[in-house]
């Protein structure tokens, strides 16, 4: 079917063309029969000649055929002349050798025709492999597509996996710089904590030495006491007559010296309310101390960085345990003597 196609379609240009070589339509006729039998070893007829030119009227086409098959009947007739040859043998041979040209020019079709038919072959076979690679360009277009839209997804997930780096980044940024500044404070808090210990340590040293004053003050006026009762048992012994003054003299210093005491006393107890804010205030320290280093040791978990413990109060030498005992062991050895 597409060779007939393609036979029509070729006859059609060729016809357009002859159309515009040829304006005349004798002419035109005349060459249309001949590229019918010649090229396309078709027998012309009227109605297909004028079907094809579509010019003049139906007696065109069959006189110009007419003159057609006449000339090409004379061009096919072989005349020989010689002047001893009879007419009759000479028209003979002519005859004869118009039926060897007439058989040649049919082998010569035939073989047209089956050149013809090896190039529509070879055609069509170029057609099928013209066909074959516009599939296999479609396919391989397709191909190209989908591995472009799998770019196209992987060049997102790369876009979404640098944004989740650049905010991760900005996280640990802002841990870090978060670290810092607790690191900072845990610092100013130690500071703060040896301002305090030292503060404490001066104030308790100040207490140990008032409460040592207060004891030997204590010592001197037991002391005094005593000897004042040697001097008045004494002075007893040797004058009667003053013995009601020497017991009042004793009991007014025994007095003086009860208050005494219990000036101590108070004294002793005004330090000891002291070391106890102050013991309080420490311990306060302590546990805010110890709240920024669980913060601490926190964050630097969430970042997973190693970091380096950070010394407690606990860690240190236990001064304020050692001066609690010391106070306490003072103020329960002036209780036993008073």
């Amino acid at each position: 079917m597409s060779d007939v196609l393609s036979d029509d379609a070729r006859l059609a240009a060729d016809i357009d063309r002859l159309k515009a070589e040829f304006p005349k339509t004798r002419e035109l006729y005349r060459e249309v029969c001949a590229l019918l039998f010649f090229r396309f070893g078709v027998a012309p007829t009227a109605n297909r000649l004028y079907n094809l030119v579509r010019r003049g009227t139906m007696s065109t086409p069959a006189s110009v055929l007419s003159e057609f098959w006449a000339e090409l009947r004379e061009k096919s007739r072989v005349r020989i002349e010689h002047p001893d040859l009879p007419t009759d043998l000479s028209d003979a041979a002519g005859e004869l050798i118009g039926v060897l040209w007439t058989r040649a020019a049919a082998s010569a079709q035939g073989e047209l025709t089956a050149l013809r038919d090896e190039v529509e072959a070879r055609r069509a076979e170029s057609e099928q492999k013209l066909v074959a690679a516009r599939e296999e360009l479609g396919r391989t277009e397709t191909a190209l597509e989908q591995r472009t839209a799998a770019l196209l997804a992987a060049q997102v997930e790369i876009r979404e996996w640098e944004r989740q780096q650049a905010e991760e980044a900005a996280t640990r940024k802002a841990l870090e710089a978060d670290i810092k500044r607790l690191g900072e404070e845990v610092v100013a808090r130690k500071r703060e904590l040896e301002k305090v210990r030292h503060t404490f340590s001066r104030d308790l040293e100040k207490l140990r030495e008032t409460a040592d004053r207060a004891e030997e003050r204590l010592r001197a006026s037991e002391k005094r006491a005593l000897l004042e009762i040697d001097r008045e048992r004494s002075a007893a012994a040797k004058a009667q007559k003053e013995l009601a003054e020497a017991a009042k003299r004793a009991e007014k210093q025994e007095a003086e010296h009860r208050r005494t005491v219990e000036a101590l006393q108070e004294q002793q107890g005004d330090a000891r309310h002291q070391t106890g804010v102050l013991q309080g205030k420490l311990a306060a320290i302590e546990a805010a101390n110890k709240s920024l280093q669980e913060q601490l040791k926190t964050l630097r978990g969430t970042t997973r960085s190693p970091a380096r413990r950070v010394p407690t109060a606990e860690s240190s030498p236990p001064v304020r345990r050692a001066a609690r005992k010391a106070a306490v062991s003072k103020t329960s050895r002036a209780k036993g003597r008073t």
